[in-house]
């Protein structure tokens, strides 16, 4: 989103008040914004670039106030407090009109036909009797730079030209000529220069170097003439310093050449709306012509208004309100779109202003709708459908992977997804057409011109740069490869890879081997032919001669393994041999791996079709509960309900993040579904429902929630059988033996009381990482033992080599467990700003 900054004290005025930080902030949050920070001049210079620049900087207060991307309208001071003021009803949306001059003719424009190599459109306005004072001539070029960067796509597609009109004389022609047939002042120089010097010039300028690559390579260079033959500009690259603007300018000629016809119609109708403001006549706008090549005239800003129609009932339902068509028609005006109903049933005739590009559907509409209502204000509903979220099988698979292949002492690596063609090519040994990369058309860097087809670079760059690291060096990595494929409907697609390296002074192919069937055994695939596993001798550049092997599972290839050969491990600076295993493992899920999203199907749809129900045993869900008493109350009762419901507000089960037999016994112990006003409820006994036919195979509950049933009540009647025919005569102890059990209950209580209550104790083992290897191990260690605390016993330590000459302290402790926690440790550690970056606990035990 882009950023604007205005300064607070000139928008209080723009809007006619003043407001407290915390009342602009909850104003922007209606409108729709975001009030992102409040800062100076002052403040941002000495946050960037230190003290000593920022003392001549000004202290003015700064809103920084984030803005949705497509709302051109709002990127300056003038469109913002508009749009405040007309969503306060403080001001009713201006209505803006174009005109033709007072006096002569409407300045022209003429594009010649050699513009087509370069931008072949332009667009053109006049604002007159405009004022100026610093601030707004200050806002008037922040907002050409606001939409350079946004809309305009940094000049690419849309140039501004702002001129001061009174220096120059029409008609104006826009052409491309030979950077060395154009030579002119440029805007703050002092002497001329031809197009060609102008590129060599501003390489090294910090602002226009960014937009050389525009036209550096073009033959022609665009430029526009006055009828006298000086220059206006040479877009997009910068204006002439014969008409610049200034304070004292009266009338603009605004100029925007494009290759987007459409954006440079948005950017000039933005520029004049904004600031005609301050002209004499308020929101008029001077016409003015462009000539295109092939002889058509046509009059620009347009500035035209659009009209749309819908329905309130459109707008109560996807918002989730229920307004009269006239309460939101009221809204829309607020938010700059005039409405009004027209009377037939609830529709309404809506106005699209020129200042709103923005709006190009009717749910644009729907939203303005709704942020004038207030998000705070719409009813919280409980969804229509209900889902049941669950982990991409695919994912799953490579989770359980990388854990057990972390077990089994390789370290997992992540690289990119883009590469060099040599990476996936030549350093393989291979042919670039062999390997059916996807290639980016316009990459940035050589590092990033092809969609990797292979994880093993990767891998092998991360060894490079990890030379010094300890031997053996074991890695893996568990990610996607793209690879072509015409029956897609994007011509790729992705496949989930698996990749291991073992790199040491021995190939250790018996390593690689080992993991290959390490993972099969993880996989369930049997070692054998047919319907297991097996490898065979296979030839392949990239692996030793007769050192590969391809892997076959159910008799399909998968993958290879082998050791690397020698050329392939010297293009990537290694010297030591190495061996590699990559292998599909899409296969091993046996179906595909492209799932599609099913149709929700909303709650009262299933309540009115007659959905025919599973065939479940008396042992399914029993007639009768044995008990409706759970811990949360009677599954009986309302208030039963309720606390259950209140339970299951932030949890998906009972107990744990898996359905088991404690949600089977809570779901049993409730004697009819429960009433829609408990959602979470409702939610948890739909989802778990749905668990009817497999809830025997459900995993066991840890804690009994459902309370057994209360034993009959016993009657003064007893039978011959009830009788106790060995029982005391007196039931009632005596007051003596009372005494006497009290006294000793007393004695051994205080006995209890005399022994030294248990201390609990854990040893833990921290991990402390500092910046960089600059960083004073020895001053960060005696930072960490400074950390005292009551309960807290300090321990040998050391220093473990971490990458890169970075090495971290390794520190033990033992700490009372009543008195210091982990938490603790870390906050205090990581206090120590200048020398810690990060605190892990590496082992934790107790004692």
């Amino acid at each position: 989103m882009p950023t604007v900054g205005v300064k607070r004290d000139l928008l209080f005025k723009a809007l006619g008040r003043t407001y407290t930080d915390e009342e602009f902030d909850e104003l922007c949050f209606e409108f729709g914004l975001e009030l992102d920070e409040i800062t100076s001049e002052k403040e941002i210079i000495s946050r960037e670039q230190g003290n000593f620049k920022a003392s001549s900087a000004s202290d003015v207060i700064l809103y920084k106030i984030d803005v949705p991307a497509n709302r051109y309208d709002l990127l300056c001071l003038e469109g913002l407090a508009r749009g405040l003021q007309v969503f306060k009803n403080k001001l009713d949306a201006p209505r803006y009109r174009c005109v033709s001059p007072v006096s002569g003719d409407r300045q022209r424009l003429i594009i010649t036909k050699e513009t087509a190599a370069v931008r072949p459109h332009a667009v053109a306005a006049v604002l007159r009797d405009i004022t100026f004072t610093q601030e707004r001539y200050d806002s008037f070029i922040e907002l050409q730079e606001k939409l350079h960067q946004n809309i305009c796509r940094k000049r690419s597609l849309v140039a501004i030209g702002t001129h001061d009109l009174d220096t120059i004389s029409g008609p104006f022609t826009f052409t491309a000529k030979r950077p060395e047939d154009i030579s002119f002042k440029p805007l703050n120089q002092t002497k001329e220069y031809t197009a060609t010097q102008l590129m060599s010039l501003y390489k090294t300028d910090s602002h226009l170097k960014h937009y050389l690559h525009i036209i550096e390579d073009k033959p022609v260079y665009p430029i526009i003439y006055d009828s006298n033959g000086i220059v206006l500009s040479m877009p997009p690259i910068i204006n002439g310093d014969h008409s610049k603007i200034s304070l004292q300018t009266k009338n603009v000629f605004i100029e925007c050449t494009a290759t987007d016809l459409t954006k440079a119609k948005i950017v000039l109708d933005m520029m004049v709306t904004m600031f005609s403001e301050y002209c004499t006549q308020p929101f008029m706008v001077e016409e003015a012509e462009v000539v295109c090549p092939d002889g058509r005239t046509i009059i620009y800003p347009e500035l035209a208004y659009r009209k749309e129609k819908l329905s309130a009932e459109f707008i109560n339902r996807k918002v989730g309100i229920n307004e009269s068509a006239e309460r939101i028609a009221q809204l829309l005006t607020r938010m700059c779109l005039l409405s009004q109903t027209t009377g037939v049933g609830d529709e309404m005739e809506v106005e699209i202003p020129p200042t709103r590009p923005d709006v190009i559907h009717a749910c644009d509409i729907m939203e303005d709708a709704a942020v004038a209502y207030g998000f705070n204000n719409i009813t919280r509903t409980i969804p229509r459908t209900y889902t049941v979220a669950n982990q991409l099988p695919l994912n799953k698979l490579t989770e359980l992977l990388r854990q057990d292949l972390a077990a089994a002492g390789f370290t997992e690596a992540l690289n990119f997804a883009l590469c060099s063609q040599e990476d996936i090519a030549d350093k393989l040994g291979k042919k670039i057409s062999e390997t059916g990369a996807v290639h980016i058309s316009n990459p940035k860097t050589a590092e990033f011109q092809v969609a990797r087809t292979t994880l093993l670079p990767g891998l092998l760059k991360t060894i490079a740069a990890n030379r010094k690291m300890p031997l053996p060096l074991k890695l893996f990595e568990i990610s996607d490869v793209v690879l072509k494929d015409q029956s897609k409907d994007v011509g790729a697609r992705n496949s989930r890879r698996f990749c291991a390296v073992y790199y040491n002074k021995t190939p250790g192919f018996e390593v690689i081997h080992g993991l290959l069937d390490r993972t099969m055994q993880l996989l369930e695939v049997k070692a054998a032919r047919g319907e297991g596993y097996h490898i065979q001798a296979a030839d392949d550049s990239t692996f030793f001669p007769g050192r590969c092997a391809e892997i076959f599972v159910r008799g399909k290839s998968v993958g290879r393994l082998g050791v690397l050969h020698p050329d392939v491990i010297s293009h990537f600076e290694l010297t030591m041999p190495c061996s590699a295993l990559e292998m599909d493992i899409e296969p091993f899920l046996g179906h595909t791996t492209e799932t599609f999203l099913t149709h929700d199907v909303p709650t009262q749809e299933t309540i009115q079709h007659q959905f025919i129900p599973c065939v479940e045993s008396q042992q399914t869900r029993p007639s009768h509960p044995p008990s409706t008493k759970t811990l949360f109350g009677d599954m009986s009762t309302q208030a039963g309900l309720k606390a259950l419901d209140d339970f299951l507000a932030d949890r998906s089960y009972v107990e744990g993040f898996v359905a088991s037999q404690a949600d089977v016994a809570v779901f049993d112990a409730i004697p009819s579904p429960p009433p829609q006003t408990f959602c979470h409820l409702r939610r948890w006994y739909n989802h778990i429902k749905s668990f009817q036919l497999e809830r025997t195979r459900l995993p066991s509950a840890k804690t009994r929630f459902v309370l057994p049933m209360a034993p009959p009540t016993s009657t003064n009647t007893t039978s011959e059988d009830e009788i106790d025919l060995f029982g005391s005569d007196d039931d009632e102890e005596s007051a003596e033996a009372a005494r006497v059990r009290e006294q000793r209950l007393h004695e051994y209580a205080a006995k209890k009381s005399k022994k030294p209550a248990l201390i609990a104790k854990s040893s833990i083992l921290l991990d402390v990482k500092p910046w960089d290897d600059e960083t004073d191990m020895a001053k960060l260690e005696e930072c960490v033992r400074s950390v005292s605390m009551d309960g807290l016993l300090w321990g040998q330590s050391k220093l473990v080599p971490v990458g890169y000459g970075i090495k971290k302290l390794q520190i033990g402790c033992v700490v009372e467990d009543d008195k210091v926690g982990t938490d603790l440790l870390e906050e205090a550690i990581t206090g120590f700003e200048e020398y810690v970056q990060s605190v892990d606990v590496a082992a934790f035990n107790k004692i």
